[in-house]
């Protein structure tokens, strides 16, 4: 497929097609969020045990982490344009399953469909915008793209509680359903018709493929269960030693392949392989706080999810607003100075979060959530035109499965490294605390919550049982709350090592597509 000249005017229906497939990445985005917020009712509903909950995001998360880098290979076999209706027709179908499931087996195996099928989606996208539109437009629609990656995460939490409120948590899978025929109906008449290569089929590398699943799904089942069992522990250790061991033998076979399933040689290129650096460390600030926020809203604050949907929804008009004026910026300066403006501010936004207190709220959070918005759209529209722009348009699918799997692992690696803090500091915390309250330390009562003059003269009749029961909870929080600001301080820090990373880019290279 060749990239469009400089001059070209794409057409209506092009432009209808793109929006059409940023509205299903969106979809399949929200999706994760959404489900996230009706767990417990899933649970009640399917009588699911409650350590095996968790595998239904996990089927999907393993599923979509695996599908991310085939997309390249797909698209060369299926085009752009039927690998695309494909995806999202196989989303479809798999929600209406996911809908329709009536125990834990079915459910978690359609919820694996659905992440492949929306794995695919999202490289696809941003394969689109260098693939279907001239220089001069990569702006705009990396701009419309990037916005509905970003803002899928934040909105979902409302979208959810909402639904889980007003319907049941069936919806949750068929509000896809519409939106899912719209686009599959639509896609294959409105995007550019290239012949399939399907004699692609014949030099798959199955053993590559394998090697590439093995090791994808055991480090997402390593840092699943991690955090709660222990890095260390035997079945951590085991599967991450799997995991490394299979990606090097992947990688090490890809390199002298002459059909790789994906291209890894793109990495040997500077500016690429230090933009999928900064899609990492993105995705470990972005996908952090969007897990880290609830985890504090609903603990701490007691929040339900609607609540919390419509704290977090302050991120989302930041990103609204910022997005147009990245998306200027993008076309007339130096993507590494807007790509250090935005980690810059990423890194004071998370900053800002780390000194919250433990009755942090909507107020308070506010100014956080802004900086974060705005740098976001910063930390992502720049960095895509750093590792896609002078790429050609064979390498380009492949490279966009790339850099988007590096968005996704940052993800899955900061919310394991968030609640390894959580899991590991907080009883900590809580000890410390308890010891500041019995040697009569009266900023420690202040720090829990606790009156100072009900700490300094308890009633007369209070047993020391039922001061300890009172006193518990007001510790718990407390405790949690400091575990959680020492996690905001850790996303601040990669997001300074993204920064410190930039430099590393060299000069943008000439644009020189084939």
């Amino acid at each position: 497929m060749n990239p469009p000249d400089s001059t070209a005017r794409p057409g209506v229906t092009m432009w209808l097609g793109f929006i059409l497939m940023c509205l299903g990445m969106f979809m399949a985005i929200l999706d994760i969020q959404v489900v996230a917020t009706s767990m417990p009712t899933i649970q009640h509903a399917l009588a699911i045990a409650p350590d095996s909950m968790s595998w239904i995001q996990t089927s999907y998360l393993i599923a979509e982490i695996i599908a991310i880098p085939l997309t390249g290979w797909l698209t060369r076999v299926m085009t752009l344009r039927w690998l695309f209706t494909s995806a999202v027709t196989l989303f479809t179908l798999a929600s209406i399953g996911c809908a329709f499931s009536n125990n834990f087996a079915m459910l978690v195996g359609f919820r694996a469909l659905q992440g492949f099928a929306g794995g695919t989606l999202i490289p696809a996208v941003f394969s689109a915008v260098f693939l279907l539109f001239p220089l001069r437009l990569h702006p705009v629609a990396t701009t419309m793209a990037g916005i509905m990656a970003v803002l899928a995460p934040t909105v979902g939490p409302v979208v959810g509680g909402w639904i889980t409120a007003t319907y049941s948590w069936h919806w949750l899978f068929l509000i896809n359903v519409i939106p899912g025929i719209i686009v599959s109906t639509a896609t294959p008449f409105l995007l550019p018709r290239h012949k399939a290569n399907l004699a692609d089929l014949a030099t798959l590398d199955l053993v590559s493929l394998v090697l590439m699943a093995i090791a994808l799904a055991s480090l997402e089942i390593a840092l699943k269960q991690a955090p709660q069992y222990g890095w260390l522990s035997p079945s951590s250790g085991l599967l991450l030693l799997l995991a490394i061991g299979a990606a090097i033998l992947f990688a090490v076979r890809t390199l002298r392949a002459v059909h790789p399933v994906v291209d890894l040689s793109t990495l040997g290129l500077r500016p690429f392989a230090i933009s999928c650096a900064l899609s990492f460390c993105l995705g470990v600030g972005l996908f952090g706080s969007v897990y880290l926020m609830p985890v504090f809203l609903a603990f701490v604050r007691r929040h339900d999810a609607f609540e919390i949907g419509t704290v977090m929804l302050v991120t989302g008009v930041a990103q609204l607003v910022a997005a147009p004026i990245a998306g200027l910026m993008e076309s007339r300066y130096d993507p590494r100075w807007q790509s250090a403006a935005g980690f810059c501010l990423f890194a004071i936004g998370l900053g800002l979060s780390a000194s919250q207190s433990r009755v942090a709220d909507f107020d308070e959070m506010f100014w956080p959530q802004v900086v974060r918005g705005v740098a976001i759209m910063l930390c992502l529209l720049p960095p895509t035109q750093l590792a896609l722009g002078a790429l050609t348009a064979a390498q380009v699918p492949d490279a966009s499965g790339l850099f988007n799997l590096m968005r996704n692992l940052g993800g899955a690696i900061g919310i394991a490294l968030i609640d390894t803090i959580l899991y590991g500091r907080t009883s900590g915390h809580a000890e410390a605390l308890r010891d500041r309250l019995l040697a009569g330390d009266v900023t420690a009562a202040r720090a829990i919550g606790l009156d100072v003059q009900l700490f300094i003269h308890p009633p007369a009749d209070a047993t020391q049982a039922t001061i300890e029961a009172y006193v518990r909870p007001m510790v718990e929080k407390a405790a949690f709350a400091l575990s959680v600001n020492e996690a905001w301080a850790l996303l601040a820090c990669f997001a300074l090592i993204g920064l410190l990373l930039i430099p590393l880019a060299g000069a943008p290279p000439s644009i020189a597509r084939d």
